[in-house]
């Protein structure tokens, strides 16, 4: 685990690259939130994020993020790693946020679950705009029914669209065209069913740059202000 210094040290520099990144896109910073991604990393994550004025984070797994909100309070917790149905019932309550909702079942589930528990939860649906078989998410022609049906449940806010781009470093092309394809899709859905959906979150540290240019609202960064497990 890196230290707080060097967690504040790389905070900064990511702050630098976005606030450049906006400059470029021709956007104000305050349109681009950072999502400090504390998988994998112990408790101190989300102390360090907290006391550089975080109150989000995001978990990948479930059971993982339960084990953290213990005795932590101020945080919000995002869901972002793929959610199966027979854990919705965990992040009824515990999580103010999935940002990762690709099927039906796993939307039924979850209303369901927050039914029983008098909640209510913000939702993104994850797209696989990249048509990368290596990443979750619904086909970009499958989104409007399920937008439909989650608009059908007063548990449910539905905050906005979700994708990650296709690992290709060297070509930033591909990222920027996943990243565009979201784009105007929301741009589509909210039109055609009057609902905001002002969140976009795309984009992590190695594709920051295309992200902004595409109109991301929200970077995940991990080991970008982590650094990497050895």
């Amino acid at each position: 685990m890196i230290s707080e210094a060097e967690f504040r040290q790389n905070l900064e520099l990511l702050q630098e690259q976005l606030a450049n990144a906006c400059g470029s896109a021709n956007r104000s910073i305050e349109e681009v939130q950072i999502l400090p991604v504390t998988k994998n990393w112990p408790i101190e994550a989300v102390h360090y994020a907290q006391r550089a004025g975080f109150s989000r984070v995001g978990e990948n797994r479930v059971q993982e993020a339960i084990e953290k909100q213990v005795g932590i309070e101020g945080i919000n917790w995002d869901l972002i790693g793929h959610l199966q149905s027979n854990k919705a019932k965990l992040v009824a309550g515990r999580f103010s946020r999935v940002q990762t909702v690709d099927s039906s079942k796993v939307l039924n589930k979850l209303n369901q679950a927050l039914e029983k528990s008098n909640d209510q939860l913000g939702i993104f649906i994850q797209v696989n705009t990249g048509k990368d078989p290596a990443k979750a998410g619904l086909a970009e022609e499958e989104c409007k029914s399920l937008l439909e049906e989650a608009m059908g449940f007063s548990t449910i806010r539905i905050e906005g669209l979700m994708t990650i781009a296709p690992f290709a470093p060297n070509e930033p092309t591909i990222a920027r065209d996943a990243f565009s394809k979201l784009r105007i899709l929301r741009d589509r859905l909210s039109s055609q069913f009057n609902l905001p959906l002002t969140e976009l979150s795309m984009g992590m540290s190695g594709d920051l740059q295309e992200a902004v240019m595409e109109g991301s609202t929200m970077i995940r960064v991990g080991s970008g202000l982590f650094g990497h497990r050895s």
